[in-house]
């Protein structure tokens, strides 16, 4: 009767968690409800690039075809469950994408709840749950729109530490198979999880040989943790397991021995599937960050690392650090001190250390991994809080004391929750530019545009791109970042190029070779700056698709980015020069100074742009607007014949620009801003202030 009554309890605290967690999660729906630039076919859009990506999984998924090459992921889970629950469940495909990460999100207070139980106390789970699902960093990447593989990146280790918590408590049967389970899916569902799952097997390896060595239960664990995490086809490793699991069952003799067998059979496996090199490229990528990558064998070549401009990548303030975890620095501290002292009372819960050593790891490697802390220092400070009210006798004052205490917690983050208002990846007249592509353009058409938009414009235009939020390095980012940031003539010669030849690499399953490496080769340059200086010369391949350029207004705010992917010496990594460009709103003119902000002014009657010590003679000024028939007109005033620097007053915009020559003559400004293209290379195809969209002649 007692079980039962502590099941209804456990039961009672999931349910209240993960409806907290829902509830808090639906005030920004509340907030943007009546925002009508944030709808597109009549529901809410997503917030995060990467969604559109297994967005477009799903969709295709769903109409029982994709084009070749397409990189549509249709063999990903996340894809492939979305489509599931699109064909079972009454409500549109644009409302499950937007609200799936809210419900798998909150799906974590389950592992969290059963932990507590697991240490014999469960409101300690009750509260963590509490905490963990609505935690500064947890939220943000789990909420309303992020539709993500986020929604389960912690789920499943929570599971994995539970399972690992129970299975060394009880030694019981089903908690490997639980073990087992959760592992295989985190690995399916997640690849990078690899890494954690490693860790847990040599946390667990560690406390066997120290300390229960002759543990036969413990060996068996082993095993199946090594043999779960192996990169190896779905179905031969769970045809492995299921194999595994009988051995442990029917065999009786010499047992020891088959069990040091498997043991060095998984090893062996662990070894030729990979070993720690998978780990050793996460390491690389977000804690060794080169600013330059090297690739080439016959000729290297030099190209501007991604890892430099990645913001979730980079390392972070520590209050930010901490308040992602905890919400606040002092609820951050005091976590950490509630950790310890569970960790004292109950040393099994150093097996989560893995997990607060990933999160830690963000004050380095980026914001990202701030969420894998999240649940184990909640379970800290939850502790820490269960312990205080045991301190009270009264059982009304105790709890009383314990909800008050938990407020507490709760309080900054949901704090933060209510202020992060962060908007849909794109508004619907960015959409509608990228929906009249759809409407005009072949599947087999390309859109050239920056990597941030690539899948959203694969999602909505159903076209092919050349970059996305998965193929970014700085040798594919080359090709777009020129077409963009370099002149008309130029650009269009370089679109053609890389679109051909990247449709060309396709072909050939054994290719590692950049496009501009196969370029240079084909027509005999061993000088990549020899190269690109003949692009207005040379022939083109033959034109096999058309090729769409995709121009948005926010383009603006991450220009000089874009540019220094193609501003690179090739040869040997320098910068050929830095692109400038900045924005100004509300600036100061008192005739004689223009203050346009950050400590830059100019001298209005030497035509000199003064920043500190600086003076640099400005060109030009341009005053752009758009008419009433709705095409840009500008006018110039010309200033210094030397000058280095371009004022340009975006008036419907109410920005100004300050920007040298080189970006001043851009194919993205030109095109963008003053409408100025070249009848020869490009036609107009669909404008709004927002975004616009051209088509290559040629």
């Amino acid at each position: 009767m007692e079980v039962s009554n502590q099941n209804v309890k456990i039961l009672l605290y999931i349910i209240l968690a993960f409806l907290f967690s829902i509830g808090i999660r639906m005030i920004w729906v509340y907030y943007f409800n009546d925002t009508a630039s944030f709808f597109w076919n009549g529901q809410m859009m997503i917030n995060t690039n990467d969604g559109y990506y297994f967005a477009e999984g799903a969709r295709d998924i769903l109409n029982g075809f994709h084009q070749p090459n397409d990189i549509s992921p249709i063999h990903e889970p996340l894809s492939i469950i979305t489509a599931w629950l699109a064909k079972i469940l009454p409500f549109s495909f644009e409302s499950i994408i937007l609200y799936m990460p809210s419900f798998f999100g909150s799906l974590v207070v389950i592992p969290i709840v059963l932990i507590g139980k697991s240490l014999k106390n469960i409101e300690l789970g009750f509260i963590a749950a509490l905490l963990a699902s609505i935690a500064w960093s947890y939220y943000n990447r789990t909420m309303i729109g992020y539709y993500d593989t986020d929604m389960l990146n912690i789920v499943f280790p929570t599971f994995i530490l539970w399972a690992m918590i129970r299975s060394i408590q009880t030694e019981q049967f089903r908690y490997l198979f639980y073990l087992s389970l959760f592992e295989i899916l985190y690995i399916l569902w997640y690849p990078q999880g690899y890494a954690i799952e490693f860790a847990f097997f040599g946390l667990v390896l560690l406390y066997t040989l120290l300390f229960r060595a002759r543990n036969e239960y413990l060996h068996k664990m082993l095993i199946i943790m090594l043999f779960s995490m192996l990169n190896l086809p779905l179905y031969i490793k769970v045809s492995i397991i299921i194999i595994l699991f009988v051995l442990f069952k029917t065999i009786k003799e010499k047992f020891n021995i088959v069990l040091s067998i498997l043991f060095l059979i998984g090893l062996v496996l662990f070894f030729l599937t990979g070993g720690v090199s998978p780990i050793w490229g996460s390491i690389k990528g977000y804690i060794i960050r080169d600013a330059v990558n090297e690739f080439g064998d016959s000729l290297v070549l030099h190209f501007f690392s991604v890892a430099q401009t990645v913001r979730e990548s980079g390392k972070i303030p520590f209050e930010i650090f901490a308040s992602r975890i905890s919400g606040h620095v002092i609820t951050f501290f005091i976590s950490l001190f509630g950790f310890v002292w569970l960790c004292f009372r109950h040393p099994i819960m150093l097996l989560s250390l893995p997990m607060l050593g990933l999160g830690f790891l963000a004050y380095s490697g980026g914001l990202r991994f701030t969420i894998y802390a999240v649940p184990i220092l909640a379970l800290g400070i939850s502790y820490l809080i269960v312990k205080l009210s045991d301190l009270i006798n009264n059982k009304q004052l105790k709890y009383a004391f314990m909800m008050l205490l938990t407020f507490a917690i709760l309080y900054p983050n949901i704090i933060h929750v209510i202020a992060y208002k962060t908007p849909t990846v794109f508004n619907n007249k960015e959409v509608s530019v990228i929906d009249f592509l759809r409407k005009n353009a072949s599947r087999e058409d390309y859109v050239v545009s920056w990597w941030d938009y690539g899948y959203l414009l694969r999602y909505y235009g159903d076209v092919k791109t050349l970059v996305d939020g998965g193929i970014h390095h700085g040798s594919d980012n080359f090709a777009p970042s020129f077409i963009l940031t370099y002149p008309q003539q130029v650009a269009a010669k370089m679109a053609r190029l890389e679109v051909e030849y990247t449709e060309a690499g396709y072909l050939d399953e054994n290719n590692t070779d950049t496009t501009i490496f196969k370029m240079m080769k084909d027509y005999g340059y061993k000088n990549s700056n020899n190269f690109l200086a003949s692009l207005d010369k040379i022939k083109l391949p033959k034109k096999t698709r058309d090729i769409f350029l995709f121009l948005p207004f926010r383009m603006t705010g991450i220009y000089t980015t874009v540019a220094s992917f193609s501003h690179i010496d090739l040869m040997n990594g320098a910068m050929k020069r830095q692109p400038f460009l900045q924005s100004f709103i509300n600036i100061k003119d008192d005739g004689k100074t223009m203050v346009l902000g950050r400590g830059i002014s100019i001298d209005k009657a030497k035509g000199l742009v003064v920043a500190g010590r600086h003076k640099i003679p400005l060109k030009s000024f341009y005053v752009v607007e758009y008419g009433k028939d709705g095409k840009a007109k500008h006018s110039v005033k010309n200033i210094r014949s030397d000058g280095r620097l371009n004022l340009v007053f975006a008036k419907s915009y109410g920005t100004f620009y300050l920007m040298d020559n080189g970006t001043l003559d851009s194919t993205f400004v030109q095109l963008f801003f003053f409408e100025n293209y070249d009848k020869n290379l490009y036609e107009p195809v669909f404008f709004n202030t927002y975004a616009k969209l051209y088509k290559l002649k040629n």
